[in-house]
């Protein structure tokens, strides 16, 4: 009589490769989708940056990473007392959002345009309130205590650090950067320093679904 053959056991190894890869595929056609079926990965698709974070906005109320939901967030650090960068991000990012409500109004109405203090010394609720308010009326200005700020800078790999001047009059060494996330806070996409409208127009429409 003859034994029954042995059975064979797929490594584990080998197992555990296969669900990677099997993982990896499912994310790549879920990007896909939210691409508009372009086939396109998303630049910061998988990078780590970005998560729970808890401030205050220009109101006072407290806001955290899910006080926003079913909104894509285009997200910039900086500070108000900025003497150049910072308001000319702030505006190209503003031009580029009113030029995206333009071509498509129902998808630029997911967008939540966020500017996170890198300065809450000085950047108070109302005070970001007011800078936000100057660039777009859907612009969200966010502070919070200095520990709360230095929480967030670390979650969204944000630089930054006080430079030269006195203890009211100094400025701020930062990156300067502006970050797409969709509504899942996954990182999208970013927007390096110096982007025209056209360009942040054209990320956004490339992005929201």
């Amino acid at each position: 009589m003859n034994s029954p053959a042995p059975s064979r056991r797929i490594p584990f190894a080998l197992l555990a490769g296969v669900l990677l890869i099997l993982c990896a595929a499912a994310g790549a056609l879920l990007y896909r989708a939210q691409s508009g079926g372009s086939g396109e990965t998303p630049p910061l698709a998988g990078a780590d940056i970005g998560g729970p974070f808890a401030l205050v906005d220009g109101d006072g109320a407290a806001v955290t990473e899910k006080s926003y939901p079913g909104q894509w967030k285009l997200i910039y650090f900086g500070y108000t007392f900025c003497p150049d960068i910072c308001p000319t991000d702030m505006q190209q990012l503003a031009q580029g959002l009113r030029q995206f409500e333009k071509a498509d109004a129902t998808r630029a109405a997911k967008v939540q345009p966020l500017f996170v203090t890198i300065d809450p010394a000085r950047d108070t609720g109302p005070v970001v309130k007011t800078f936000t308010a100057a660039f777009h009326p859907r612009f969200i200005g966010l502070t919070g205590t200095q520990p709360q700020i230095d929480a967030a800078l670390k979650t969204f790999r944000v630089y930054a650090s006080k430079g030269a001047g006195t203890a009211d009059a100094y400025l701020m060494d930062h990156s300067a950067i502006a970050y797409i996330f969709d509504p899942a806070g996954k990182p999208i996409s970013f927007l390096p320093q110096g982007s025209s409208p056209e360009a942040v127009a054209a990320e956004l429409a490339k992005w929201v679904r």
